[in-house]
């Protein structure tokens, strides 16, 4: 795969705050096995309108206190060790980070990262940010973590059974890791893909492939292998008046996982 490293003094400005290992024993660098050039340019091109609620990114301004809930309900954010794995431009994670957890963003697609952390300087919220990938990261840095998220990036890449193995590896042992991600199933094909990108045109055509949406029971095999143990499977629904999103029972289309690494905390 060629490689997409950018130039050192480009990278450096992608680390934030200032005084973050970026090179060294931490080299940045955006070349990674496991990543699709092509989503990554849905990603950058995006970058610009990433913070505009009323923009492409809507969608994921208006699930994104849904998703903060249901992590929030589950560990305590304040003084927790979060990695937000697939960051985008950084709404999760400022989120996160305001919830009071200790916040590094990771992604493999500079435009957005380079967006995150100009909004997060403007909105004086302490967030660090790093181009790399998961599996570069937890290479350097295993069982770091109190909380892994990674939501909405699973059906993005090549590998997600590499990613999986990743974030377990990442989590330390008693450490939670939260998913999301859309099933694959004739329902989801058409909400996400026929009604959300052709019909009601709330996300560019082509941001999902129904190929690589992933069923429930496909992550949790993949989970249990890395050494992970399913906690809780949610369904999110959207009303198609509001748009707002909220949590069901029925995974059927969009869904959250939470996973726990076993062990007490060391």
């Amino acid at each position: 795969m060629r490689s997409t490293a950018l130039p050192a003094t480009r990278a450096a400005a992608l680390c934030w705050p200032p005084g973050l290992a970026c090179s060294d024993n931490a080299r940045m660098s955006s070349t990674s096995h496991n990543a699709d050039p092509g989503e990554l340019a849905k990603f950058d091109a995006l970058a610009r309108r990433w913070w505009d609620p009323a923009g492409e990114s809507g969608p994921l301004h208006r699930l994104n206190p849904v998703r903060l809930a249901y992590v929030a309900a589950r560990v305590a954010l304040p003084g927790a060790r979060v990695v937000d794995v697939g960051c985008g431009g950084g709404i999760l994670s400022e989120s996160l980070a305001r919830a009071g957890a200790d916040v590094l963003g990771i992604d493999l697609a500079p435009a957005a990262l380079e967006t995150a952390r100009l909004h997060a300087l403007e909105q004086r919220v302490t967030v660090a940010y790093r181009l790399c990938s998961v599996e570069q990261l937890a290479a350097e840095v295993p069982a770091s973590y109190d909380v892994v998220t990674c939501m909405e990036m699973l059906e993005h890449v090549p590998d997600p059974a590499s990613v999986l193995a990743a974030l377990a590896a990442l989590t330390r042992p008693g450490g939670h890791v939260f998913l999301s991600t859309l099933n694959r199933t004739p329902r989801a094909y058409l909400s996400a893909v026929l009604g959300a990108e052709y019909l009601l045109r709330l996300l560019p055509r082509g941001t999902h492939e129904y190929a690589r949406f992933l069923k429930p029971s496909e992550i949790a095999r993949e989970a249990r292998a890395a050494g992970l143990g399913v906690r809780d499977v949610a369904g999110l629904s959207i009303d198609p008046l509001t748009l707002g999103f909220r949590l069901t029972a029925d995974p059927s289309v969009n869904y959250l996982m939470h996973l726990e690494r076993p062990g007490a905390r060391a």
